[in-house]
């Protein structure tokens, strides 16, 4: 059992989970895009979305919106991609996570504090809601258990070109009620700065 075998229904039972589905980021402003990224994206975008795999897509769409993160955090926050982590093997709390940002200047292995967990879908979201949470609750743990604890944890589901957020504070689980596309990067990086602490000025 690992991170993948979780769908919401699961994981609610088996962390004992409340869950909701409300608007979360009503008050959180768009961040404009770097010219740099913004150049990328015009460029890119019309590959990245004919696309079909998830690799591809991660590659091409995700991962350049969470480098943002890295770089708009002055390097405080690390983007950690495809990295094998076991928190609780006994809970299922274990597996390849697509990408964690953390609170680190750490690459090579996952540091506490985790803030966000990012999982890429060919074209589902709701089927990796479950396994988003579940990693969530891994993140919740290894921060307590590194004496880092963290309140909220932040998640998101992602195809490329549709994202969807969660937030998880003690057992309380809340999924945005809005998704956003990746035609809204200037949404999707504030929101994403927003769940990792960065401030911009």
């Amino acid at each position: 059992m690992s991170f993948r075998d979780f769908d919401l229904t699961r994981v609610r039972n088996e962390f004992g989970l409340q869950w909701q589905v409300i608007s979360l980021f009503e008050t959180v402003p768009p961040v404009p895009l770097s010219s740099e990224l913004a150049a990328y994206l015009r460029a890119v975008l019309p590959l990245g979305l004919s696309l079909t795999t998830e690799k591809a897509r991660s590659e091409l769409l995700t991962a350049p919106l969470l480098a943002e993160v890295w770089r708009r955090s002055h390097h405080q926050i690390v983007m950690l991609s495809g990295v094998e982590w076991e928190v609780d093997a006994s809970l299922g709390l274990n597996g390849t996570a697509d990408f964690l940002l953390c609170r680190s200047k750490m690459t090579f292995v996952i540091e506490a504090p985790v803030l966000v967990a990012v999982e890429a879908k060919r074209d589902s979201i709701a089927d990796g809601l479950g396994q988003c949470a579940a990693e969530m609750v891994a993140a919740q743990r290894f921060n307590a258990q590194a004496g880092t604890p963290m309140d909220p944890i932040y998640g998101c589901v992602t195809t490329g070109s549709v994202w969807k957020f969660l937030r998880l504070s003690g057992i309380q689980l809340d999924i945005d009620l809005d998704e956003y596309t990746i035609h809204q990067p200037d949404r999707i990086l504030g929101i994403l700065l927003h769940c990792c602490g960065v401030s911009v000025s």
